[in-house]
């Protein structure tokens, strides 16, 4: 997430075993353009690396769920990034008139309902809750909800949901209680709510998933953290099934002054829903969000023997450090172009494959340039790739920004609509791709990547298609 500003600063069809909504049969019932004769000649023009064939290594998805400002249903928030919808708003969940950003991408009327019992759900961080109830909504995505998962091997099944910033106010609220009336009135939950790793301990105690169980906290790459981890685990032979994502609820006191306190946000507080603005040349930062974003990654064979509702395949990804600066992007963008370059190997994809980009883009100075740049140097003919930025709708959700933005990446697949970047009003002259800029766009995709990058010069890419037998 370098965000510092500083003045020194295949052609594929739709999975036919997936049911679309009405809604996204009506969108895709008519003949839409497609390149994908090109993209085949393309692809074979090119010597591609070889893609992996063995059924017990090929990792699909086969659920997604989520939480967000849009709500918890994931075509519902789908059809509001589609229709370019601004979900930022001015921040009511506590006192902000001091603080120089008023506004986030703040999450109302979450309900855990029929997730999380009423006594978990009074004592639970907002970050575990989001985490257990997305996780949840996937496994019923994935025709495993209630007694289904009782039919698979549970001892093969695990979880890896990780968090930026973890129970941020549990950790808060403890702080205050120990400064204002000593140590005898920490609650009990202080720690096991505040640490990272529980999200996915919790989840799995309810669950019973006794596979592969930790957390990765990367900063903003750690939902693309957690999928890399999660399908090596299905490679390797460790695990047929794991619930993989992340989770993140910041919008509380603390979490917004430490922000501020970093000159990374936006101070559009005049007008919020215009505030995030990637690739814009009057961005001035990102604007918080939250929620949670989890994909159920099967191996192939796993998926198959249990009739599993395959939505997409998971290619491959990569991680790696730019070893430069805290919070500033490389300027030569080497880490980001490697990365990239890391992750069509590891998926068997050439470049040429490629044409569509899930963007990190946070709307901020530096990080925004710096991503297109290195993207340039690994694609160089960008006239066939799309590049979009989830974030100029929902907002930055950190830890859960890969998970949403996976989310948004499958079902660009799924349903042959991208959705727009909004708030593109005055364009960077170095941004020559198509941004889908305010207006979604009908696209067969071919092969997606999905960009992450965090705090401390992690990267992270992830690349999905369209499932193919």
């Amino acid at each position: 997430m370098q965000v510092l500003q500083s003045p020194s600063l295949r052609a594929s069809p739709p999975n036919p075993l997936r049911k679309h909504s009405n809604r996204q049969s009506h969108q895709i019932a008519n003949a839409r353009p497609t390149r994908k004769q090109h993209f085949i000649a393309a692809s074979a023009a090119v010597s591609a690396p070889k893609r992996e064939t063995d059924p017990n290594k090929r990792v699909v998805i086969t659920g997604t769920g989520l939480v967000s400002v849009f709500g918890n249903d994931v075509d519902a928030y789908y059809e509001k990034l589609l229709a370019g919808e601004s979900g930022i708003s001015n921040i009511d969940r506590f006192d902000a008139s001091k603080f120089p950003t008023r506004f986030g991408g703040q999450i109302r009327g979450f309900s855990s309902e029929g997730y999380i019992d009423g006594k978990n759900d009074r004592r639970q961080d907002d970050c575990l809750k989001y985490c257990i109830v997305a996780g949840k909504k996937a496994l019923e995505s994935a025709d495993l909800g209630g007694d289904k998962l009782n039919k698979i091997d549970k001892i093969r099944a695990g979880v890896l949901v990780g968090t930026g910033m973890g129970g941020l106010t549990v950790f808060s609220d403890g702080v205050q209680a120990l400064i204002e009336k000593g140590h005898r009135r920490i609650t009990p939950f202080f720690i096991p709510y505040a640490i990272t790793n529980m999200g996915s301990a919790l989840l799995a105690i309810d669950l019973g998933l006794m596979g592969p169980n930790y957390s990765i906290s990367t900063a903003c790459a750690t939902s693309n953290y957690c999928f890399y981890a999660a399908a090596n685990h299905i490679r390797r032979g460790e695990a047929d099934m794991m619930l993989a994502g992340g989770t993140e609820a910041a919008i509380i006191p603390i979490g917004l002054g430490g922000f501020v306190a970093c000159r990374a946000l936006s101070q559009r507080n005049d007008d919020p829903k215009t505030a995030s603005r990637p690739w814009d040349k009057d961005r001035d930062g990102f604007v918080m969000g939250e929620g949670a974003g989890v994909l159920v990654m099967e191996s192939l064979e796993h998926a198959l023997k249990r009739g599993a509702p395959i939505i997409a395949e998971y290619l491959g990804g990569a991680i790696n450090c730019d070893a430069y600066h805290m919070t500033d992007p490389r300027s030569d963008g080497l880490g980001v172009s490697s990365c990239i370059e890391r992750c069509l190997e590891d998926a068997g994809v050439s470049p040429e494959e490629v044409n569509y980009i899930n963007a990190h883009a946070t709307s901020t100075l530096a990080g925004d340039l710096a991503e297109i740049n290195a993207i340039k140097k690994v694609f160089k003919n960008t006239s066939e790739i799309k590049i979009n930025a989830t974030k100029s709708m929902i907002g930055h959700c950190l830890g859960a920004a890969g998970g949403l933005e996976a989310i948004a990446t499958v079902k660009a697949i799924t349903t042959g609509w991208l959705h727009p970047s909004i708030n593109q009003f005055n364009p960077e002259p170095a941004v020559d791709f198509d941004t889908v800029a305010n207006v979604k766009k009908q696209h067969e995709v071919n092969v997606a990547i999905s960009n992450s990058f965090g705090f401390g010069g992690h990267n992270s890419v992830v690349a999905f298609s369209a499932f193919t037998p």
